[in-house]
């Protein structure tokens, strides 16, 4: 199935590009072939909770980018298709949309896509009071459970 016509990626480059959360969930809903991929660590999946599109017949793929300590995950790829992400649309979230952009760039340098990177990720950045959940997944309303759900 193709992109629904109303979701215009901001171009990017070596990706298929940019989308805003609602556009992320408007694909997810629009095209059964489509994947959302959590790149964030384990600990922010456990501490700051996970998308959920149980709504949709489907469930995230979680597969960190970085490892605790900051360490590559070497395996990122290996993991992507042993879970079944083999074709695309792939929608890569991560906290804020910075790690998710590298992870939609490798997906698409190794031929998973068309693969696409989330705005301001789960809960966007910091904003100037340091404080997150101002911008993001969450803050857009979409489907989300907290850890322990």
């Amino acid at each position: 199935m193709s992109v629904p016509a109303h979701i215009e990626a901001r171009t990017a480059e070596g990706y298929a590009g940019d989308i805003t959360p609602q556009q992320a969930w408007d694909l997810l809903a629009a095209d059964p072939g489509a994947t959302l991929v959590d790149v964030r660590t384990e600990g922010e999946w456990q501490a700051i909770g996970v998308p959920d599109t149980t709504a949709l017949g489907s469930q995230p793929v979680f597969s960190e980018w970085v490892r605790a300590g900051g360490r590559p995950n070497t395996r990122f790829l290996e993991e992507l298709r042993a879970a079944g992400v083999t074709a695309g649309p792939v929608v890569f979230l991560c906290r804020s949309g910075q790690r998710s952009i590298g992870a939609a760039r490798l997906a698409t340098a190794a031929g998973l896509g068309p693969s696409y990177n989330v705005l301001e990720g789960f809960e966007g950045a910091p904003g100037v009071d340091g404080v997150r959940d101002q911008q993001g997944w969450k803050v857009a309303g979409l489907p989300w459970t907290e850890a322990g759900e």
